[in-house]
């Protein structure tokens, strides 16, 4: 099956995926040269049994921008123009992830979202991509209520995200 029969068949089945239901948290600015760290809480759904946990930014006029995530197993994937200052971790106990950025700069300031990477892992773990690498093809406003299907210009692939949750954040003096 390919990839996109799979988007097809998970964006089928809202009953699996409506259950679920994310709450992000953390500070509004932040100054530069500090680190943002940001929560995201997951209700209705463990994030140890499956899926990519995700976080994804849109600084104000420019593209989404897809940032790493940290899979079901604990394992991440930075966007790798991010490697040097990002880590995403998470504490299972409170099924909760998290995003840290360090050295912020005003390039920083955006809308960041948590989000689930709704395409299911296959049981035989087939060579599978990640989300993506870099710039999502979409402008506008997410609606945090309604899966969205991204275009990845690296993977030529559309890719679905559910279960968004948002919170802005400018970086700047008081």
């Amino acid at each position: 099956m390919t990839l996109l029969g799979l988007l097809c068949l998970v964006t089928a089945l809202p009953g699996i995926l409506s259950q679920v239901q994310l709450q992000e948290s953390g500070p509004g600015l932040v100054k530069p040269s500090q680190s943002l760290s940001l929560t995201c809480s997951v209700t209705g759904y463990s994030i140890t049994s499956d899926y990519t946990w995700n976080w994804i930014r849109q600084s104000p006029g420019k593209k989404l921008e897809w940032m790493g995530y940290i899979n079901y197993d604990g394992s991440t994937y930075y966007n790798p123009s991010l490697q040097s200052r990002i880590s995403i971790t998470r504490e299972t106990s409170k099924n909760q992830f998290f995003l840290q950025l360090n050295s912020v700069t005003t390039e920083d300031t955006a809308t960041y979202y948590c989000a689930r990477y709704t395409v299911r892992r296959l049981h035989h773990e087939p060579r599978h991509k990640p989300p993506c690498r870099g710039a999502l093809d979409q402008q506008g406003a997410i609606n945090p209520k309604q899966a969205q299907e991204l275009y990845d210009q690296n993977w030529k692939e559309k890719l679905v995200f559910s279960d968004f949750a948002s919170h802005s954040l400018r970086t700047g003096r008081l």
